[in-house]
Order: structure tokens, then C-alpha cells, then sequence
């Protein structure tokens, strides 16, 4: 790498050239700055329809400036020389001059493509790749590759760039990698973005990274089709998408929805635990026949002919009306709640037929007050809900698990231990594997009737229609728009109340939405009926989802992807590989492997280590709890900089945190709560999926080897630089070389 110079540093044209660059960043932030202070000086005066116009613009101005923002650091990272002297220079964002000349080029563009892909044997133009480091605004030094003289050898790129950023200390939020991308991770970055790709790849093959780069990447490329639908990111738990919040927006993107499987699936509580049997039951595909056959099951038939009192009067309602009503709604395809409409006013119709038939009435002139009597009679109410009851999802599942009746009437396709594993009492809480099936059953029935949302949808459907051709015209007039908004998107926020919402906001609140890509962390842990659930809110049939078969939590292995995407298998469904770690030390990850493959696991390939760490592995038996405080202490001490974490198994959490409380006093906490932001962090391995430390503490892991051999693989492979492994009861097989 060059050393700086005392009169003139060899890269003092790169650092005039980002000085340039960030100039005309905060230019394009003044610009729309005082653009954004013009409309909100507008005030509430005008027509409803100015009012929301300005609301939509002003949101188009936060979030361009809110993109601007984002991308202060690290703006310029890259260049590339070609062979006619030009230059290219790669960065966060692209950036143009006033005549629109670029200045600086988008990551995501293919003319920084060669940044990424460029070798000696396949360079193209290039002949020099600079990697630049800087900090803050300045250029602190370059790591140059000579691509028309280099040998072509398997390796990394800008191994300086890159061994630096494994190397930092980790500060409780994971960074970007857009300045350090390889070319195996590229690939998958810009692949299409149809269809459904799963990314598999071992600890520390930046599998996240990678997901959510691809996410800016397909923004970027598809913006038209992507912004108006918006991107959805799946992760494990709260704590992760905490962990990786920061990523997209140094990116700037901002409109994904970050979510839990759980916050997007149902809005009731999840307290409730079950054996992993029952939750591995809850969700196989048959669970989904099993509720299609309860929902059906609903109606009712009359078994005789019931005599009804309209106005005094005696009507018969015959079991042959009811049928042909309840066939009728059947065929109409809706849900079960939104059909019974269809069915009440098919057996409405039946009575007022037989009523003027049986009384001589003119059923043209009567029609009217004969159906109006017919409603209002308090039998016939009565007679025609018990035969097409509206129900809630909740209720319907909870009948379902306390009746062993009504269970071994509609899964038939289970056997009796297995419906046995299904029962409950009424009001046991809901556990996680739950939500599927919940989400299931709301398609299934649908809202209960509600006709006056029915009419403001049409009715916004029209006002949007409407404000299209307006939206066009003032993009035109608003000179500022760089592609960052399409009409679409500015016409669906001239929608008041919704005008001042970004299409994640709405996208948010909005529980049927449905999104334009979906990325999916640790896939490996949702279940067939989870990704039904997924696919409902895809209709693009567009996901990315990466995980490792061999980090599945539990007891129950995935033998392959096909088999655990349940109905999603069927979707065109391709395949692609990380196959080095970059973050796991070498030492580590061989322990790592045997200790998965003598508990029978390892189903793919390990991922090759990029880092040789000496004395990135110890070992120490523990006498007692005070030891382990010691550890703690002593690995926090000598690492300065950076994230220790205790992983233990979930029985010994609290205890744990609590023996490290007085002698770590101060380290445990961290503002607002936040875990991630603490020096020191306790937790089990099941939480830590995804994460990364600096070092790790295994606190037993016998213990946590009986979660099953995921969770200790994965508890294994958190650390950067050490593994420190403390016990007391045997270590499991495979641990000693």
C-alpha cells in the first residue's frame, strides 16, 4: 500500500477528485433542502387536492434528501483506469454535474461492474483497480492491482480493503461490504430478479451482506417495478433487524420494510412454547388441507323444514334452499366470510319466492317490503347464521385444537398420534408456529363483511386513476426527479390521508400488502406453510432468500431446500454458492466442522476460511461460576475495541447475566436498552443467528448441543478473532483434533 508523502501524497489526485464529489453532495442537499422549505412555507391553504399534492412532493424531497444523507461516509471507494487514460470512479450513490455529466458511478451500475469482476485472464478495458481508503472526507491511502501485468491466480480483491474491514472491531452494527464485494458475491447480487434464488453458503460467507446489497442492487436496477411495490427483508428476530438496519440506508435505500416473520403474519400475541414435534407438525404442507377442510366445514345444512315468523306470518324456509344457496357461495370462489353474503341473499331470494307464491302475491310489485320483512325477522335471521356462521381465524383454530371431534373430522390426513400432538385447551397461547396457519385461515375466510371499506376502495381506485396523468406532468415541471420517483408513486401519495407516506410506511400498516421482491435470512428455519404465507404476499414470484441447511435449529434436518420449501419448490427455483468464510478464523472453522460432522450433520461443502488466526481457539475447564466470570472479564480486558459475547444455552441465560452483572457493572447495558450497542453481550445461540463478535465465550457446549447440532455450529462460528470455549461437563465429540 502507498505511504503518504511530506510534500504531495501519491493519491492527491483522487483526493482532489473527492473533494469535488462531495462538494456537489452538498450542493444536491441544499437544492433539495430549500426545495422542501418552499412547500412546507405553503402551509395548509388551498384546495384538499393542492394540500395533498404538497404533501406528496414533500415526502419525494425527505426521502431523496434522506438518501443524500445516508451516504456521508465512504462516498468514493473505488477506481478504475482503462486503457484510452479514462477514469472511472465507484461509489454509494451516482452523482452527476449540472449539464447531467456523470460524476461519480452508482455500485450498482454496470459501468462499475469491472470493479468487482475484473481478473488479469478477463480484465476488458481495465488496467489498474484502486481500492480507496478514507476517512471521513479524506484519503488516508490506496491499494492498487495491475491487471494487464497481474497473474491470474484464484484469490481476493483488494485483499488490503477487505482483510482491514474483517479485522475492525465490531461496534454492534453490521457495515456494508459495497467497497469490498468479491466476485463470487457480485454474481449473485446482480443475478435476475425472477424467479426465486436461494444463496447457500456457511458461516461468515456474508450471506446477509450479500441479501441485502442485493436488495439495493434490484432497487437500483428495477426501480420502476420495485418502488411502488416496495422490497420486504425477513429476518430471524428483532434484535437482528436492529443488527442490520443501518446497511440499506448507507446504501441509500430506504423504502424496504424490515420485518420478523411473526410482526408480519399476525397481530396477536406470541407467548406460548410447545415441543419441537408439534411445531415441526403445525408446519407441514397437510396442515393447509387440514384447514381448507375446516373452513369448508363451516356451514351447516338444515336438516328439515323450519317454519319462520315474518311480520306475524308463517314462511317456510325448506333444506333445499340452504343447499343450493350454500353451493352457490361455494362456487363463487370468494372466502368464506365474504361469500356469505352470496349464500344469505340466495336464501333471502328462496323465502320471498315461496312467501308470494304461497300468499298469491305479485312478486315483481312486492319483492321489495317482502324482502325487507324477510331481513328484519328475527327466525330468519337466526336460521340462516346458524347455517353460514362468520368466524375469525383465531376462533376457528382454537376449536380446532380443543375439539378432538371436529379435528379427526377434517384431518383425516393425519394419524391419531399426530392429531393427539395437536390438542390444546381453548385459551392456551399462541406459539410461533401458529402464525402460518392463522395467515392461512385469514385468506381462507376473509375480512368479515365490512360494505363500507368496499366502497372506498372503489373509490380511491378512481381518485388514483385520476391523478396519473397530473403526476406525469408535475414531475416534468419539477426538474428534480433523476428517476428517484415515478409517476405511480407520486400519484398514489396525492391519495390524501395517505399523501405524506412512503411506500414502505404504507407498505408497513398494510397487512395484505404485496411486495415487489422478498428477502428472506436464515431461510433455513421457516417451515412449508411459513412460505405459503410469503408467496401469498409475492405474486411476482421474485425472492431471495439465503441460509445453511446446517444451521437449522432443533433436532430435525432439512435434507434439501426443495423439501423444505414446501409449495415455493415449485416456483423457478435456482440455486447459487458462497464458498469462502470471511469471517470465522481458520482454526475455529475446522473445529467447528467436526464438531457438526460427529454430530451428524454437515450436509454441504464447508466454506473455506480467508483467515489463519493464531490462538484463535481456546479452551478452559472451569472450576466454578467465579471462573467464568474471570474469563469474561479477562477477554473483555484484553480486547479494547469491540463486541464480546457470552453464548450459553437458553436455560442459562438470565443466570449467566446475572453472576457477570456485578463484576462487568456498566458493560452489560447499553442506551435505550439497545443489546447489540452493550461491550458485553449474553445470549443463546438460537438469538445470536446472524450476528457476529469479536469474541465469543461458549459457556457449555454439551448443553447447547441439545437444542440440536445447528445451534452449536452456529454458536461456534460468531467470532472474528477468538472462540473461547468454557466448561465444566464433557465437550461434545469432535471437539479435539
Amino acid at each position: 500500500m502507498a505511504q503518504p508523502n511530506a510534500t504531495r501524497v501519491p493519491w492527491q489526485a483522487d483526493q482532489e477528485f473527492v473533494d469535488h464529489v462531495y462538494a456537489r453532495l452538498d450542493d444536491l442537499r441544499r437544492r433539495y433542502r430549500d426545495r422542501l422549505a418552499d412547500v412546507r412555507r405553503q402551509g395548509a391553504s388551498g384546495t384538499p387536492q393542492n394540500r395533498s399534492e404538497r404533501d406528496a412532493f414533500a415526502t419525494h424531497y425527505e426521502e431523496t434528501l434522506a438518501r443524500l444523507e445516508q451516504v456521508e461516509n465512504r462516498l468514493v471507494f473505488g477506481r478504475l483506469d482503462l486503457q484510452d487514460e479514462s477514469r472511472r470512479y465507484i461509489g454509494r450513490i451516482g452523482i452527476a454535474d449540472d449539464e447531467q455529466e456523470s460524476l461519480l458511478i452508482d455500485w450498482r451500475a454496470p459501468a462499475a461492474r469491472p470493479f468487482y469482476q475484473a481478473t488479469a485472464a478477463q480484465r476488458g478495458e481495465v488496467v489498474l483497480r484502486r481500492h480507496l481508503m478514507t476517512r471521513g472526507r479524506q484519503v488516508t491511502g490506496v491499494e492498487d492491482e495491475l491487471l494487464d501485468t497481474a497473474a491470474d491466480v484464484e484469490g481476493l480483491t483488494g485483499e488490503g480493503a477487505l482483510f482491514a474491514a474483517m479485522s475492525a472491531a465490531r461496534e454492534g452494527r453490521m457495515n456494508d461490504i459495497v467497497a469490498t464485494i468479491q466476485a463470487e458475491q457480485d454474481e449473485i447480487i446482480r443475478s435476475d430478479v425472477d424467479g426465486v434464488l436461494v444463496v447457500e453458503g456457511g458461516p461468515g460467507t456474508g450471506k446477509t451482506a450479500v441479501a441485502l446489497h442485493r436488495a439495493a442492487y434490484l432497487l437500483y436496477t428495477h426501480r420502476e417495478r420495485l418502488e411502488r411495490s416496495g422490497v420486504l427483508v425477513v429476518g430471524p428476530s428483532r434484535v437482528f433487524l436492529r443488527y442490520i438496519e443501518q446497511v440499506l440506508p448507507s446504501l441509500g435505500e430506504s423504502g424496504v420494510v424490515a420485518t420478523t416473520l411473526g410482526d408480519l403474519l399476525a397481530d396477536v400475541p406470541v407467548t406460548g412454547t410447545e415441543p419441537e414435534a408439534v411445531a415441526a407438525l403445525k408446519g407441514r404442507p397437510v396442515m393447509a388441507q387440514v384447514l381448507r377442510s375446516a373452513v369448508r366445514g363451516i356451514p351447516r345444512r338444515l336438516a328439515e323444514p323450519v317454519v319462520l315468523d315474518v311480520d306475524g306470518e308463517q314462511v317456510l324456509l325448506e333444506p333445499d334452499d340452504v343447499r343450493s344457496a350454500q353451493e352457490r357461495a361455494r362456487r363463487s370462489g370468494r372466502p368464506h366470510n365474504i361469500a356469505r353474503r352470496t349464500y344469505a341473499t340466495a336464501v333471502l331470494e328462496a323465502v320471498v319466492r315461496r312467501w308470494a307464491e304461497d300468499k298469491g302475491l305479485d312478486l315483481e310489485s312486492e319483492h321489495g317490503y317482502l324482502l325487507q320483512s324477510v331481513r328484519e325477522s328475527r327466525d330468519a335471521r337466526r336460521e340462516i347464521n346458524l347455517r353460514w356462521m362468520p368466524t375469525t381465524p383465531e376462533q376457528l383454530l382454537r376449536r380446532l385444537y380443543a375439539d378432538p371431534e371436529l379435528l379427526a373430522r377434517h384431518a383425516r390426513g393425519l394419524t391419531v398420534q399426530e392429531r393427539r400432538l395437536l390438542r390444546r385447551p381453548a385459551d392456551a397461547p399462541w406459539t410461533p408456529a401458529d402464525l402460518p396457519l392463522l395467515d392461512e385461515l385469514a385468506v381462507l375466510l376473509g375480512h368479515l363483511e365490512n360494505p363500507q371499506q368496499e366502497r372506498a376502495r372503489v373509490a380511491r381506485e378512481a381518485e388514483q386513476a385520476a391523478a396519473v396523468a397530473y403526476a406525469e406532468h408535475a414531475i416534468r415541471e419539477d426538474g428534480l426527479g433523476g428517476g428517484l420517483v415515478d409517476a405511480q408513486t407520486l400519484a398514489a401519495r396525492f391519495a390524501a390521508p395517505e399523501a405524506s407516506l412512503s411506500v414502505a410506511e404504507r407498505a408497513a400498516a398494510d397487512r395484505e400488502w404485496t411486495y415487489g421482491h422478498i428477502v428472506v435470512d436464515e431461510a433455513q428455519e421457516l417451515s412449508p406453510m411459513a412460505w405459503r404465507a410469503l408467496l401469498r404476499r409475492n405474486p411476482a414470484r421474485s425472492m431471495t432468500l439465503v441460509g445453511d441447511l446446517d444451521q437449522r435449529s432443533g433436532h430435525t434436518p432439512a435434507r434439501s431446500w426443495r423439501e423444505l420449501l414446501g409449495t415455493a419448490a415449485h416456483e423457478h427455483v435456482r440455486t447459487a454458492a458462497l464458498t469462502i468464510n470471511y469471517r470465522t478464523p481458520a482454526e475455529v472453522m475446522r473445529a467447528a466442522v467436526r464438531v457438526l460432522r460427529a454430530a451428524g450433520g454437515a450436509h454441504a461443502a464447508p466454506a473455506r476460511s480467508a483467515r489463519e488466526v493464531p490462538g484463535s481457539l481456546r479452551t478452559t475447564r472451569l472450576a466454578g461460576e467465579a471462573d467464568l466470570v474471570d474469563v469474561v472479564a479477562a477477554e473483555h480486558a484484553a480486547l479494547g475495541a469491540g463486541r464480546v459475547a457470552v453464548i450459553t444455552a437458553p436455560g442459562r441465560v438470565a443466570a449467566t447475566r446475572a453472576a457477570l452483572a456485578d463484576r462487568l457493572a456498566g458493560k452489560l447495558e447499553a442506551p435505550g436498552g439497545d443489546l447489540l450497542g452493550a461491550p458485553v453481550v449474553v445470549l443463546d445461540a438460537v438469538a445470536a443467528k446472524g450476528l457476529e463478535f469479536d469474541v465469543v465465550v461458549l459457556v457449555e457446549p454439551a448443553e447447547i448441543a441439545r437444542g440440536g447440532p445447528g445451534d452449536l455450529y452456529v454458536a461456534m462460528t460468531r467470532p472474528t478473532r477468538r472462540l473461547h470455549v468454557v466448561h465444566r461437563a464433557p465437550l461434545p465429540e469432535g471437539f479435539e483434533a
